[in-house]
């Protein structure tokens, strides 16, 4: 997850296109040889249009970079990080540099350009192969980045112990709709519930060390909607926009909670309170078989997936007051149901994780 105001997508955009003198100007500065089509590629964020190139030189996905995550400054550090994972064969599209000057974005007319080589791949099937293999990719990432030095300032932040989220829980109450909006006392007894559940996660975790541990490049939004998935293994990893530094437990607690989360229908409650306890169990032990934790890291992910889940739903909410198509209390009282539950149940999942 990126906590930042350009990750909140749920806002309705027309899909941006490219025009065909822009395409034309764009393309000439790359060698694909002979280009046999060019078709909308319409997935991701609506902001950043998409196409997809059949050529000679094989299938290519250019994109425009969206307007607010188009700085060249932190477009080129997660550029050197993608470039810096190729070299070591880490699982993800390749970008594809420009013919003339060897760039690997392309900058015209006030625009940011990438062109990737285009991998197939399914969504995630939910198989414990599945998820096994995207905590070991995880710990690979991990360890690839370890010392790695970034050219460029690196971002920092994330959801733990963060004011902003402080006071974005805080601020759903008045992003709430009217319609059918449910009895005043009852919304500030939930709202009040997650702010404390947040507060005291953020500080059980600086209890157990988090503070003092290391600082290095993190992923920063390692769920299955950021993989491609081929035969119940990752193929690739995509997206490294959210990348930062940060000790590495934050990007290990979410990827626990994105892999194990139970979700369901339109109606979030009717989603269960629990984990899947098993793919729990099985994204850990992928990661810690390539990149051991300690026993602090591990007892402080319980909490840390806490944070985690409650970052990640209110800051849409506070924005638009709902959750993608969920209305927002609903999706909040849900959040409360499974913190209480991720709480409760701390102490015997980090036992469960430290005989991982």
């Amino acid at each position: 997850m990126g906590y930042d105001a350009a990750r909140v997508l749920m806002i309705r955009y027309d899909r941006k296109k490219f025009t065909a003198e822009e395409l034309s100007l764009c393309l000439s500065h790359y060698d694909l040889g002979v280009i046999h089509s060019v078709r909308e590629f319409p997935r991701g964020s609506r902001r950043a249009p998409k196409v997809l190139i059949e050529a000679e030189r094989g299938r290519f996905l250019f994109k425009r970079r969206a307007h607010g995550k188009d700085r060249q400054e932190k477009v080129a550090f997660t550029h050197e990080i993608q470039l810096h994972l190729a070299a070591f064969s880490f699982p993800l599209p390749h970008l594809i540099r420009t013919r003339d000057e060897g760039h690997s974005m392309l900058v015209h007319g006030g625009h940011v350009y990438e062109m990737f080589e285009f991998m197939e791949g399914e969504g995630y099937d939910g198989s414990l192969d599945a998820t096994e293999h995207a905590g070991t990719l995880l710990g690979q990432y991990h360890k690839l980045l370890e010392d790695f030095e970034s050219s460029y300032r690196t971002p920092t932040g994330g959801y733990h112990d963060a004011a902003a989220i402080n006071d974005l829980v805080r601020n759903t109450v008045a992003s709430l709709p009217l319609e059918n909006r449910p009895p005043a006392e009852e919304i500030t007894s939930t709202v009040g519930a997650i702010r404390q559940t947040y507060l005291a996660a953020a500080r059980r975790a600086n209890e157990l060390g988090l503070g003092e541990w290391q600082h290095q490049i993190v992923h920063g939004d390692w769920h299955p909607g950021n993989m491609l998935f081929h035969g119940g293994m990752v193929a690739a990893v995509i997206d490294y926009d959210a990348a930062r530094e940060q000790p590495r437990v934050l990007d290990v607690a979410n990827g626990a909670l994105q892999f194990s989360i139970i979700g369901g229908g339109n109606d979030p409650d009717t989603w269960p309170d629990f984990a899947d306890e098993t793919r729990f169990a099985r994204f850990l032990h992928g990661y810690h078989a390539v990149d051991p934790l300690s026993a602090g890291e591990l007892q402080a992910i319980p909490y840390l997936m806490c944070e985690a889940i409650i970052a990640e739903a209110v800051l849409p909410i506070a924005t638009t007051g709902s959750f993608g198509r969920i209305e927002g209390f609903p999706f909040l009282r849900m959040v409360q149901r499974k913190t209480n539950w991720m709480l409760d149940n701390a102490e015997r999942l980090s036992r469960v994780l430290e005989a991982v």
